[in-house]
């Protein structure tokens, strides 16, 4: 199933329209563990693993941010930075029947500046889509 595209001129003008995919959140701890076992990507902000399930066509998203990222509030911020890069790069780079999980860094993930986590995502995802070489 192709989900419909956005409208391209949105109503406020204040942002590009992204298409139209339904990010489903990861909430059991089997779906995160099983994403622990497949590909990751460190990158300076975060560590992006992947996993392609076997069900399912849609992208499903994880969070997680450990108590060593600080306190209640700074995981929480953590998370709704991670959220918010996720909102906007994986319904154009992300892949349907793949579950992506984010985990966030200690300091880094709070306080890196936005669009270079945003960067750090697209180039994390280029990474874990790519062929994986041959042994």
């Amino acid at each position: 199933m192709t989900p419909p595209e956005a409208p391209a001129n949105p109503d406020n003008g204040a942002r590009a329209a992204l298409p139209a995919v339904s990010l489903c959140v990861i909430k059991k701890r089997a779906d995160f563990l099983k994403a622990a076992r497949a590909r990751r990507v460190a990158m300076p902000g975060f560590v992006l693993q992947m996993r392609k399930r076997l069900e399912g066509d849609g992208i499903r998203i994880g969070y997680t941010c450990s108590k060593k990222v600080g306190n209640a509030v700074a995981r929480n911020r953590a998370k709704r930075r991670l959220r918010e890069i996720a909102r906007e790069i994986l319904p154009l780079h992300g892949q349907p029947g793949h579950d992506y999980v984010l985990i966030g860094r200690r300091l880094e993930t709070a306080n890196r500046p936005y669009h270079i986590l945003r960067a750090d995502l697209e180039k994390a995802l280029r990474k874990l889509h790519q062929p994986r070489p041959k042994k």
